[in-house]
């Protein structure tokens, strides 16, 4: 008589946000293509299986408008964005389709070149060194608040054209948006706005006067023929930063504390850094995205027609979800995929997605997270919890993955 399977694991609770890979597993095994009620009333299908999620993220059939939901009433706009729809920032590349969603990716993908992103690498090692000068002497710090969370947003605010005095602005707004929840009611909603007449502004200015910056090149691209709108210019600049800066804030975040956690790589990755070397740190920082990465489920994808998926039939307006945690962690994919292993060669994770909707911003993401982590070991080599690690609390939200606080310990480093 075969052994009964585990009773199904209770998804989005606290405790499942502080630790969801063992329920992932069960899913993985058990119900790999899932239909659930989510805790905002939506149902939508989780897809756990790397095979399937692979899939799912390329097939046209799985539009990103959601203008293809069938919403049922209680549904209506809980998909999304908190807060874009009603600052009309709907037409981002993460709501678009072909072909909107070709012209809009090739006009930004410039500012993402490899040349671009490599010009950029000294401003971003400027932002990390004097973020660390900051708390270096104090002994301890909240990696959060006082280092991955300010970094992005920084660096992001820097390519997008706004100046230097207006991006503390920006880190408040963004601060309540990735609250999720835990601010003042309406928190989101009002930032977002305020963060969508501030571009608007902007995007009006650097008309008068443009730079060499992303929302100066949107304009110029526009100007030459290619019928970017104002909204959809403020909406690209929106998901640019919101997509840009919260990813990293993870990726910093999730990274440090799943190397507090392992310290036989931390050491691996301390002495490769204090032999001048980086090719350990590059391919860290892949496993680290594929080990606990920032954005644990894929955004939002809804059928436009009947779809067969993981032996599950997805009907047409059906949202669909696809784990990229749960994916990244296949045992059917990834040799010992619960161990963290930086060295890790054989590592096509789905942390930034794939198909045309691969994260554009990647590459700057790679260099935040190599530049913020390398520099952090060498500097403070004595890093460590200041906390018990039962005491860290994870942020709620469906799609990211990212610790509320990060409270460190060091020796003072003192000029």
């Amino acid at each position: 008589m075969s052994e009964l399977s585990p009773p199904a694991p209770e998804l989005f609770t606290w405790e499942f946000a502080t630790d969801p890979y063992p329920a992932y597993a069960w899913l993985r095994e058990h119900a790999p293509v899932h239909r659930t009620r989510l805790p905002s009333g939506v149902d939508a299908w989780l897809v756990t299986r790397y095979v399937d999620a692979k899939r799912a993220l390329a097939d046209p059939r799985l539009s990103k408008n959601p203008v293809h939901h069938a919403e049922q009433a209680h549904a209506k706009g809980k998909t999304g964005i908190p807060g874009e729809r009603g600052a009309e920032l709907m037409t981002h590349l993460l709501n678009i389709d072909p072909p909107d969603h070709t012209r809009l990716r090739r006009l930004v993908s410039q500012a993402f070149t490899p040349r671009r992103v490599a010009e950029f690498a000294p401003r971003v090692q400027e932002l990390t060194d004097g973020l660390i000068d900051a708390f270096a002497a104090k002994g301890e710090a909240d990696l959060i608040h006082d280092f991955a969370f300010p970094l992005p947003i920084y660096a992001i605010c820097d390519l997008l054209g706004v100046p230097r005095e207006d991006q503390d602005d920006f880190r408040d707004w963004a601060g309540m948006m990735i609250r999720h929840g835990g601010g003042p009611r309406g928190g989101v909603a009002r930032s977002v706005k305020k963060m969508r007449g501030y571009l608007a502004e902007l995007i009006h200015r650097k008309r008068d006067a443009p730079g060499d910056d992303l929302i100066s090149g949107l304009i110029r691209a526009s100007d030459d023929g290619e019928h970017l709108t104002e909204n959809e210019a403020a909406a690209m600049a929106f998901i640019l930063l919101f997509a840009g800066f919260e990813t990293t804030v993870n990726l910093v975040g999730n990274g440090v504390y799943a190397l507090l956690r392992n310290p036989d790589q931390r050491e691996r990755l301390q002495r490769s850094l204090d032999a001048g070397e980086t090719g350990l740190l590059a391919t860290g920082i892949e496993e680290l995205l594929r080990y606990d990465g920032p954005v644990e489920l894929a955004t939002w994808r809804y059928a436009t027609e009947p779809v067969q998926l993981g032996g599950q039939s997805v009907a047409v307006g059906d949202p669909v979800l696809v784990v990229l945690a749960a994916a990244d962690r296949d045992p059917e994919r990834f040799a010992d995929p619960d161990r963290l292993d930086l060295s890790r060669s054989d590592n096509k994770h789905l942390g930034y997605g794939h198909g045309i909707h691969y994260c554009l911003g990647a590459p700057l993401a790679r260099l935040e997270g190599q530049a913020a982590l390398g520099t952090l070991l060498t500097r403070l080599p004595d890093l460590r919890l200041a906390v018990d690690p039962s005491d860290l609390r994870w942020r709620g939200g469906l799609i990211m993955r990212g610790l509320r606080t990060l409270p460190v310990q060091f020796t003072a480093v003192r000029d």
